[in-house]
């Protein structure tokens, strides 16, 4: 099997994932998965489509992600882990796609309007 590369987005956070067969192991941007996401809950998003098609210890996987915070950065891998997945092998979808792992999460940040202190917060109105 040769190393499949695949992107994921997610707000402003930007995930590269490069899977190859392996032992199981996740860097990324050369750091281990518990130093990189300290909390159990973003190590769960992580590793989420591997537990479902029972995968966590069969792909060695390199991922480069930039931009976003640390939750953005975990779901865009996310995505990115699962359309890999789902490319090797056809029939992981129908696992996948209910748990709606295969669909990018298209809310963004709301740009901030002139004449406004934010994107929908105004000014306070004095009317004396």
């Amino acid at each position: 099997m040769e190393i499949i590369h695949k992107i994921g987005r997610r707000k402003t956070a930007v995930a590269r994932a490069y899977i190859s067969k392996g032992k199981g192991n996740i860097s990324i941007n050369n750091r281990e998965l518990t130093n990189y996401f300290t909390t159990g809950t973003l190590q769960y998003k992580v590793m989420q489509p591997l537990v479902l098609t029972d995968n966590a210890k069969e792909y060695d996987i390199k991922v480069n992600v930039y931009g976003g915070g640390v939750t953005g950065q975990a779901e865009a891998i996310r995505l990115a882990i699962t359309r890999a997945l789902v490319s090797i092998n056809e029939d992981y979808r129908k696992i996948l796609k209910p748990e709606g792992l295969l669909t990018r999460d298209p809310r963004m940040v709301e740009r901030k309007k002139f004449g406004q202190k934010k994107a929908r917060k105004k000014y306070q109105f004095s009317k004396r």
